[in-house]
């Protein structure tokens, strides 16, 4: 490979990182667009491993710069239908980053590369990275016997390829619409994070999405047909052990198996209780605020904070790398539409704030009675603003605070003086198994703190020492 390629292909490089310093040019991401996209096509309308370059080539782009960025894959083959389409396209970010100083992140339509300055210097043009990454394609999946590429870097090519793959997307997220995971007798699971994620247990769904959210039930039949061996494959669900939860005995069969025994339950539809792993690659972050025991979720394209101050790659930092983390959540954005949507913690009834274009987005998946209940960052820039707005429009979840605030008071009177009570407000603490992330963890901003609720639990103190410390001067 080394001899007939300019720089070296290998899975020891899956997980290099491309810093800033070291880049020579940035390819979509969080500054520009970035897109991928897999379609099946005729054997004979392919001309194969041909590479075509519609914009600026790598010795035409400028050090430190970013480029608006599309590539389009064609495969062909006897066993090449459509439903593979986004099985290979999920393919694309492990190929891609087993390029030596090329990073790859994110998919479908919001991909992130990164070419270092080394790469690019023993590269005369994309033709190069496009041949690499087919050529280990028809390696790895032998079903595809022919294959081409199209890189866009002109924005008002990419922008127009843009707009062609969201329809596809919707048409691909749109399948599973009548399909539920009580009518089937198996599931999938899919590894392909694990070489960033190494706990993580993907489980695919009818009313699930994978957490990228480019593999549904459907792609995941497909993929393990033609590649038995590969990282997607059939689950057995088991023994129903839950079904609102949507908790499954052959599910956490897996789980144990895939996580080297670090998880042994999920539960599919629960954001507190044995929450779903999150990688890395999710597409939205749920996460819970104490302050008005809500949920609110933010997606990777949404760059300001949210209410607890956060931004989407802080709290992604902390919910990734397949944990199950005590308030937070990543999925795919598919999910949303689903009906058993965090369906044992409340549904839509428990979320109380989305990004405002995330929630155009995604309108036909939020019911008419909640939709105008859930505030956005041009109503609730903080936790304060949020808890008013909640209050204004009388969202579900303003009922559950007399009610624990009525509660809370009843237990104070009743320990008394007796026993040392532990001040708190209403937050729903998960089973055990988990991780609590160490950071600042929904703060408001102007608020101290937060306040834990923990019932049928006694605190002992042996000893207590209070001291001053005093200013210096």
């Amino acid at each position: 490979m080394a001899d007939e390629f300019p720089f070296e292909i290998s899975p020891m490089y899956e997980g290099e990182r491309v810093r800033k310093d070291g880049m020579f040019v940035e390819l979509g991401g969080p500054k520009s667009m970035g897109l991928e996209l897999v379609r099946a096509a005729d054997m004979d309308a392919i001309e194969d491993d041909q590479v075509t370059i519609v914009g600026p080539d790598i010795k035409e782009m400028e050090e430190g710069k970013t480029y608006p960025w599309a590539m389009v894959f064609n495969i062909a083959g006897e066993l090449v239908e459509a439903d593979l389409e986004s099985v290979v396209e999920r393919r694309v970010h492990d190929f891609v980053n087993y390029c030596q100083g090329i990073m790859h992140l994110n998919q479908r339509y919001d991909v992130w590369m990164r070419i270092s300055k080394d790469t690019a210097g023993k590269m005369s043009s994309l033709k190069d990275f496009g041949q690499a990454v087919m050529m280990l394609f028809k390696t790895e999946l032998p079903f595809i016997e022919k294959m081409q590429a199209t890189f866009y870097t002109d924005e008002a090519a990419v922008k127009a390829q843009m707009d062609n793959a969201m329809e596809v997307f919707k048409v691909r997220d749109a399948r599973t619409k009548d399909l539920h995971d009580e009518d089937v007798d198996v599931f999938y699971g899919c590894t392909l994070c694990q070489a960033f994620a190494p706990t993580s247990v993907c489980v695919v769904t009818p009313d699930r999405v994978a957490l990228c959210g480019a593999i549904n039930w459907f792609d995941g039949r497909a993929a393990a047909k033609v590649d038995p061996e590969g990282p997607q494959f059939e689950l057995e669900k088991g023994e129903v052990i839950d079904e609102l939860s949507g908790e499954y005995a052959g599910v956490n069969a897996i789980a144990k198996k895939l996580s080297g025994g670090e998880f042994d339950r999920i539960k599919i539809h629960s954001f507190f209780e044995f929450p779903h792993t999150s990688c890395g690659c999710f597409e939205v972050v749920g996460f819970y605020i104490p302050e008005v025991d809500g949920i609110g979720w933010i997606n990777r394209e949404f760059q300001g904070d949210a209410p607890n101050g956060l931004t989407f790659s802080t709290m992604a930092g902390q919910t990734g790398g397949g944990k199950q983390v005590v308030g937070f959540l990543g999925v795919g954005v598919n999910y949303f539409y689903s009906p058993k949507f965090i369906q044992s913690d409340g549904g839509w009834n428990r979320v109380v704030w989305l990004p405002a274009s995330f929630k155009e987005k995604i309108a036909e998946a939020i019911p008419a009675d909640i939709i105008d209940k859930i505030a956005t960052e041009a109503e609730a820039p903080d936790v304060n603003a949020l808890k008013a707005f909640l209050q204004e429009k009388n969202h579900p979840v303003v009922a559950n605070w007399a009610e624990e605030e009525a509660e809370e008071d009843e237990e104070e009177e009743e320990e008394g003086e007796a026993e040392t009570a532990v001040a708190v407000s209403p937050m729903m603490m998960p089973a055990g198994g988990f991780q609590m992330p160490a950071m600042p963890m929904m703060s408001g901003g102007t608020g101290g703190g937060i306040k834990l609720t923990i019932k049928n639990a006694k605190i002992t103190i042996g000893k207590m020492i209070v001291s001053e410390t005093k200013a210096k001067k």
